[in-house]
This record gives structure tokens, sequence and C-alpha cells, in this order.
């Protein structure tokens, strides 16, 4: 057992893996579209226009977001039999860093994207894999506080390689022009695959499966099968899970919609743009010490009473952008994103870990998956309805609170449920 408030060897190594795979999110969300479209446009042959590259890369995301979506409960359902939840996550693992690796040698932009996006479906399913073995890793009553750590520390880690691939891409041809962009993005791949790795090594020693299923021939039929009949029990019994995924769709809605349109904002509003990334640079500290606060108060405050206070914080944010104007108007705004952005992803995640059936734990988090990785759609959509109707991008952001409001309804209406556990 692990002494109060110390994380355990065990719980430490699983923290490590929040900071190499944030790493690769890190990379993946702000140089990787650059280095991408550094190959794809120009007038040479096989090469595409701006527009084109913009599309295609739209394009491969989707793909990703509905592979993972599909894979998911499936994949996360195998790993509930004994044994497996360890295999198929140093599989993923293992195809993540690997693809990561390569992608800097390679010239072509349509190879390029096209292994991106098995990069990216086993990065993430990694994080299905990853997600589900907080109920093996630690005991209920610290899963708040042990998942908050993991976010904490994945926000500071990812800054260190990062700030590497950032140095590669100034002294590469588009800025300084020191180096080639081939080296740019070896530089920048190769030191974000050897952190992701290296930082994991510790939970591929460490990890046992404890909670599991039992599976007999045919088990891949029965997977598909118990899939449906968790669906259906979620909905007609098992009413707290059922409820609380419909408040966590809505509000990480809200959450990756603002996450995903930042710089968007920013640029509506004419601010400057070297500006606009130190700030979010800055935001990585803050989510870090918020994160770190919000694991202390997990020790003397119930889980839900946290995730409303991280959904009231983000109300106010959408509601104060109706008075942004200026770049210290949007460093406000970012920082007050970066107070509730870790803690109300780890609360959630650690909540519902709670919530499911342990030896299930696979299955339940593959569905969880769903509803992450759908984040910011409906959002995004709301944000383009308003903006096309003549809306302003301060009115847009402050009409999310909508998600928030609806969010927090539901969450109190799943926390009335009763536990299946």
């Amino acid at each position: 057992m692990a002494e109060k408030n110390k994380l355990t060897k065990l719980e430490k190594a699983w923290v490590l893996y929040d900071v190499g795979n944030s790493a690769f999110t890190m990379i993946a969300c702000s140089l990787v579209p650059i280095w991408f479209k550094s190959l794809a446009i120009g007038t040479g042959p096989g090469q595409i226009t701006g527009d084109q590259a913009t599309a295609y890369w739209a394009l491969a995301m989707s793909v990703v977001t509905v592979l993972v979506a599909i894979l998911g409960p499936v994949f996360g359902a195998f790993t509930d039999t004994k044994g497996m939840k360890k295999v198929f996550f140093s599989t993923a693992l293992a195809i993540g860093v690997i693809g990561c690796f390569i992608s800097g040698m390679i010239k072509s932009w349509l190879l390029f994207m096209i292994v991106l996006v098995i990069t990216k479906v086993a990065y993430s399913s990694s994080q299905v894999f990853y997600d589900s073995m907080l109920n093996d890793v630690t005991t209920e009553e610290r899963m708040d506080e042990v998942s908050s750590y993991g976010y904490a520390w994945g926000y500071i880690g990812s800054c260190i390689p990062f700030a590497i691939a950032l140095i590669a891409y100034v002294l590469g041809p588009d800025m300084m022009g020191k180096i080639s962009d081939t080296m740019s993005r070896n530089i920048g791949f190769g030191v974000t695959a050897i952190w992701w790795f290296g930082v994991t090594i510790p939970l591929l020693k460490e990890y046992k499966q404890i909670h599991y299923v039992e599976r007999q021939k045919g088990a891949v039929a029965e997977v598909f099968r118990g899939i449906a009949a968790t669906v259906v029990r979620m909905v007609k019994q098992e009413k707290k899970i059922f409820y609380f995924l419909i408040a966590f769709f809505l509000y990480i809605d809200g959450v990756g919609t603002i996450i995903d349109n930042c710089i968007n904002i920013g640029t509506d509003l004419g601010l400057n743009t070297v500006g606009q990334v130190v700030t979010l640079l800055l935001t990585q500290v803050v989510a870090f010490v918020f994160s770190l606060i919000f694991a202390i108060f997990s020790r003397k405050y119930r889980t839900v009473t946290l995730i409303k206070v991280c959904i009231a914080g983000y109300f106010c944010v959408c509601l104060y952008a109706l008075t942004l104007k200026s770049l210290v108007g949007f460093a406000i705004l970012a920082f007050g994103i970066g107070m509730f952005q870790g803690s109300i992803q780890s609360l959630s995640r650690s909540y519902f870990a709670k919530i499911i059936p342990p030896e299930n734990s696979g299955e339940y988090f593959g569905l969880y998956d769903i509803f992450c990785k759908g984040a910011s759609f409906l959002g995004s959509f709301v944000l383009a309805a308003v903006k096309l109707a003549g809306g302003t991008i301060n009115i847009a952001v402050a009409s999310l609170v909508v998600f928030f409001a609806l969010g927090y309804v539901f969450l109190t209406m799943a926390d009335k449920q009763k536990d299946i556990r």
C-alpha cells in the first residue's frame, strides 16, 4: 500500500505514460500540420495546392476519429481478458512510437499522411488501454489524485521534447534556414518517439493486470455481443454510468471546442500570433499547477463536487469571452482555461473508473473514448453557425455556456443514481 499522499512505484510508472504520450500530443497539434503542408504544397509532380492540403488533412483527422471510435470498444473489450491488457497496450505503443520515429524520414506527403493516421490510431488506442489500467494500478480512494498527477506531469513533461522539436523547426527552412526540412522533421519526430518510449519503460516493467474476465471459445463473437449488451444495460440499468457519459460528452465538448479554437479566437480578434503561442505555452504551466492543486483537493472533497467546480469555471470563462479585446484579455482567458483544463479531464477519468465494473474496464473505457474523441464536434458546429450568422467570435464562445449548463445538470442526475459497485 502507498504511504498517505505518496505515489507508489506502480502509480509513478502509470503517471509517466501521460508524460510520454503528451509529447506526441503537443507535436501532433502544432508542428505536424506545418510539416505536412511543407511536403504537400507545391507545383511539382504529385504536389497539391494549399486548399487541397487543408482539406486532405481534415479528412485524415476525420478518418482517425472514425477508426478510433470503431476500434476503441472492441479492442478495449479484448483487453479485459486475462493477461491481454499489457499485450494490447505494448502493441499499440510500439506501432505509435515506430510510426512517429519514421515520419521524419518520409518525403512523400501521401505516405506521410498514411503513416500519421496509423500512428494516431495507435496512440489513441494506447490511451484507451492506459486509462483502463487505472483500476489495476491504484485504489478507488486514490484514483482522483493519481489521475490528476498524470495530467499535471503530462503538461510539464511534454514541454521538454517539444522545446527541442520547436528549436529544430526554428532552425529549419521556414525560419532561420540553418538545417534542411528533412533534418528538422527527423529531430522533431525522433526526440518525441524516443521520449515517448523511454518514459513508458517503467510501466511496461511494473504493470500487472489484476481485474479481468475469462473468455472461452468464440471470443470474437462474445466480445461483440458483450459490447451490445453493455450499451443496453447502461441505458436500462446502469443509469449512473449512462447519465455521466451524457454529461461528459456535453461538457467535454465545450472544453475541446475552446482548446481546439484558441488560436482561431486570437486570430479573429487580430492579436499578435507570437504572443498567442507564448501565452498558450505558459498555459501549460498553469494547467500543471492547478492539476496538482485539484489533486490535493481530491483528498478532502468528492469527485463530483470538484468536476462541478471545473464546469462552473468554464462557464465563467465562456462569459468572460464577451469582454475579450486585447492580448492581455486573451492571456486571462487562456489562463482561466488552464486552471480547469487538466483537472476536469483527470477527474472525469477517475470518476468513470470508480463507477464501472473493474473487470470490464477496457470495454467501458472504449465507450468512454468515443465520447472523448467526439469532443468539440457539436461545439465547433455552434461556433461556425454563430460566425456564419454574422455573430462575433466573442458571442460564439459565450454560446458554449449551454454545453456546460447541460453537462452540470446531467452530472447532478448521475450523482443521484445508484452505484452498481
